[in-house]
Protein backbone atom coordinates (compact mmCIF):
# COMPACT_ATOMS: atom_id res chain seq x y z
CA UNK A 1 0.00 0.00 0.00
CA UNK A 2 1.16 3.67 -0.58
CA UNK A 3 1.73 5.99 1.58
CA UNK A 4 -1.39 8.44 -0.10
CA UNK A 5 -3.27 5.60 0.06
CA UNK A 6 -2.02 5.54 3.81
CA UNK A 7 -3.12 8.58 4.30
CA UNK A 8 -6.34 8.27 2.70
CA UNK A 9 -7.52 5.47 5.10
CA UNK A 10 -5.89 7.23 7.92
CA UNK A 11 -7.82 10.50 6.86
CA UNK A 12 -11.52 8.29 6.59
CA UNK A 13 -10.62 6.98 10.02
CA UNK A 14 -8.97 10.13 12.36
CA UNK A 15 -10.58 13.11 10.34
CA UNK A 16 -13.80 13.14 12.54
CA UNK A 17 -11.99 12.06 15.58
CA UNK A 18 -9.48 15.02 14.59
CA UNK A 19 -12.55 17.79 13.39
CA UNK A 20 -14.31 16.50 16.83
CA UNK A 21 -11.10 17.35 19.06
CA UNK A 22 -10.09 20.93 17.07
CA UNK A 23 -14.04 22.00 17.58
CA UNK A 24 -13.69 21.72 21.41
CA UNK A 25 -10.55 23.81 21.34
CA UNK A 26 -11.15 26.46 18.67
CA UNK A 27 -15.12 26.60 19.36
CA UNK A 28 -15.96 26.85 15.18
CA UNK A 29 -16.93 23.75 13.55
CA UNK A 30 -15.91 25.13 10.13
CA UNK A 31 -12.52 26.48 11.37
CA UNK A 32 -11.80 22.94 13.11
CA UNK A 33 -12.61 21.06 9.54
CA UNK A 34 -10.15 23.80 7.87
CA UNK A 35 -7.30 23.03 10.08
CA UNK A 36 -7.69 19.51 9.86
CA UNK A 37 -7.72 19.07 6.38
CA UNK A 38 -4.88 21.65 6.26
CA UNK A 39 -2.91 19.12 8.36
CA UNK A 40 -3.23 16.37 5.84
CA UNK A 41 -2.60 18.46 3.10
CA UNK A 42 0.77 19.11 4.61
CA UNK A 43 0.92 15.29 5.38
CA UNK A 44 0.20 14.68 1.64
CA UNK A 45 2.63 16.84 0.72
CA UNK A 46 5.70 15.21 2.15
CA UNK A 47 4.46 11.86 2.05
CA UNK A 48 7.79 10.21 2.21
CA UNK A 49 8.22 11.79 5.56
CA UNK A 50 4.79 11.31 6.61
CA UNK A 51 5.10 7.43 5.85
CA UNK A 52 8.07 7.14 8.60
CA UNK A 53 6.16 8.42 11.45
CA UNK A 54 5.28 6.07 14.31
CA UNK A 55 1.92 7.84 15.44
CA UNK A 56 0.87 9.80 12.63
CA UNK A 57 -2.44 10.61 14.27
CA UNK A 58 -0.70 12.82 16.92
CA UNK A 59 1.61 14.46 13.97
CA UNK A 60 -1.56 15.30 12.53
CA UNK A 61 -3.31 16.47 16.04
CA UNK A 62 -0.14 18.44 16.43
CA UNK A 63 0.17 20.52 13.15
CA UNK A 64 -3.57 21.51 13.05
CA UNK A 65 -3.19 22.81 16.69
CA UNK A 66 -0.08 24.36 15.28
CA UNK A 67 -2.17 26.04 12.30
CA UNK A 68 -5.42 26.78 14.09
CA UNK A 69 -2.58 29.07 16.86
CA UNK A 70 -1.48 30.67 13.71
CA UNK A 71 -4.52 31.57 12.35
CA UNK A 72 -5.49 33.09 15.79
CA UNK A 73 -2.44 34.67 16.19
CA UNK A 74 -2.86 36.88 13.01
CA UNK A 75 -6.61 37.23 13.48
CA UNK A 76 -5.87 38.90 16.62
CA UNK A 77 -3.37 41.04 15.19
CA UNK A 78 -5.58 42.22 12.15
CA UNK A 79 -8.30 43.06 15.13
CA UNK A 80 -5.44 44.75 17.43
CA UNK A 81 -4.70 47.05 14.22
CA UNK A 82 -8.57 47.03 13.24
CA UNK A 83 -9.19 48.71 17.14
CA UNK A 84 -6.36 50.95 16.49
CA UNK A 85 -7.33 52.04 13.85
CA UNK A 86 -4.47 51.63 11.38
CA UNK A 87 -6.75 49.44 9.19
CA UNK A 88 -8.68 52.91 8.26
CA UNK A 89 -8.45 53.13 4.69
CA UNK A 90 -7.90 56.78 4.66
CA UNK A 91 -4.75 56.10 7.13
CA UNK A 92 -2.74 54.48 4.01
CA UNK A 93 -4.56 50.63 4.33
CA UNK A 94 -5.67 51.30 0.64
CA UNK A 95 -3.88 53.88 -0.49
CA UNK A 96 -4.14 54.63 -4.10
CA UNK A 97 -7.71 53.00 -4.56
CA UNK A 98 -9.72 54.93 -6.15
CA UNK A 99 -13.17 54.90 -5.01
CA UNK A 100 -14.78 53.40 -8.25
CA UNK A 101 -12.16 50.41 -7.64
CA UNK A 102 -12.96 49.91 -3.48
CA UNK A 103 -16.40 49.78 -4.89
CA UNK A 104 -16.42 47.39 -7.45
CA UNK A 105 -14.25 45.04 -5.59
CA UNK A 106 -17.21 45.45 -2.90
CA UNK A 107 -19.74 44.89 -5.82
CA UNK A 108 -17.52 41.87 -6.68
CA UNK A 109 -17.92 39.85 -2.98
CA UNK A 110 -21.73 40.28 -3.30
CA UNK A 111 -21.98 37.91 -6.47
CA UNK A 112 -21.93 34.43 -6.26
CA UNK A 113 -18.56 32.65 -6.19
CA UNK A 114 -18.63 31.05 -9.46
CA UNK A 115 -19.51 34.33 -11.04
CA UNK A 116 -16.87 36.32 -8.92
CA UNK A 117 -14.20 33.87 -10.63
CA UNK A 118 -15.16 34.29 -14.14
CA UNK A 119 -15.31 37.84 -13.96
CA UNK A 120 -11.98 37.86 -12.15
CA UNK A 121 -10.72 35.18 -14.36
CA UNK A 122 -11.69 36.86 -17.80
CA UNK A 123 -11.75 40.57 -16.63
CA UNK A 124 -8.94 41.35 -14.64
CA UNK A 125 -6.32 38.44 -15.46
CA UNK A 126 -7.31 38.78 -18.92
CA UNK A 127 -8.14 34.86 -20.01
CA UNK A 128 -9.92 34.29 -22.98
CA UNK A 129 -13.22 32.47 -22.39
CA UNK A 130 -11.74 28.78 -23.30
CA UNK A 131 -8.92 28.95 -21.06
CA UNK A 132 -11.60 30.45 -17.91
CA UNK A 133 -13.65 27.56 -18.83
CA UNK A 134 -10.30 25.19 -17.99
CA UNK A 135 -9.55 26.81 -14.85
CA UNK A 136 -12.80 26.61 -13.59
CA UNK A 137 -13.79 23.26 -14.62
CA UNK A 138 -16.61 23.93 -16.91
CA UNK A 139 -17.85 24.39 -20.08
CA UNK A 140 -17.64 27.72 -22.30
CA UNK A 141 -21.19 28.54 -22.28
CA UNK A 142 -21.57 27.99 -18.50
CA UNK A 143 -18.50 30.89 -18.48
CA UNK A 144 -20.49 33.26 -20.91
CA UNK A 145 -23.84 32.71 -19.01
CA UNK A 146 -21.86 33.24 -15.32
CA UNK A 147 -20.27 36.45 -16.96
CA UNK A 148 -23.29 37.77 -18.21
CA UNK A 149 -24.92 37.57 -15.25
CA UNK A 150 -22.55 38.82 -13.28
CA UNK A 151 -22.33 41.64 -15.29
CA UNK A 152 -26.26 42.58 -15.16
CA UNK A 153 -25.60 41.97 -11.43
CA UNK A 154 -22.89 44.16 -11.63
CA UNK A 155 -24.45 47.14 -13.76
CA UNK A 156 -27.47 46.95 -11.28
CA UNK A 157 -25.49 47.33 -8.04
CA UNK A 158 -22.73 49.79 -9.34
CA UNK A 159 -25.63 51.78 -11.17
CA UNK A 160 -26.99 51.97 -7.75
CA UNK A 161 -24.45 53.08 -5.92
CA UNK A 162 -23.75 55.60 -8.36
CA UNK A 163 -19.77 54.30 -8.09
CA UNK A 164 -19.06 53.54 -11.33
CA UNK A 165 -19.83 54.93 -14.97
CA UNK A 166 -20.95 53.01 -18.00
CA UNK A 167 -17.34 53.55 -18.71
CA UNK A 168 -16.43 50.45 -16.45
CA UNK A 169 -14.27 47.27 -17.31
CA UNK A 170 -17.48 45.67 -16.17
CA UNK A 171 -19.55 46.74 -19.54
CA UNK A 172 -17.93 45.97 -22.12
CA UNK A 173 -15.79 42.80 -22.84
CA UNK A 174 -12.24 42.79 -24.63
CA UNK A 175 -13.81 42.34 -28.10
CA UNK A 176 -15.08 46.19 -27.11
CA UNK A 177 -18.63 43.61 -27.17
CA UNK A 178 -21.42 43.91 -24.69
CA UNK A 179 -21.38 40.28 -25.14
CA UNK A 180 -19.27 37.18 -23.96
Amino acid sequence: MTTQEEIRELYAAAAPRLVSQLFAIIGDHAEAQDVVQDAFVRALARPGRFGELEHPEAWLRTVALNIARSRYRRRAVFARLARSGRLDPGAGGSAGLSPDHVALVAALQRLPRPAREAVVLYHIADLPVVDVAVALGCSVEAVKTRLVRARRALAADLDDSGQLTTASPMSVNKGGCRHA
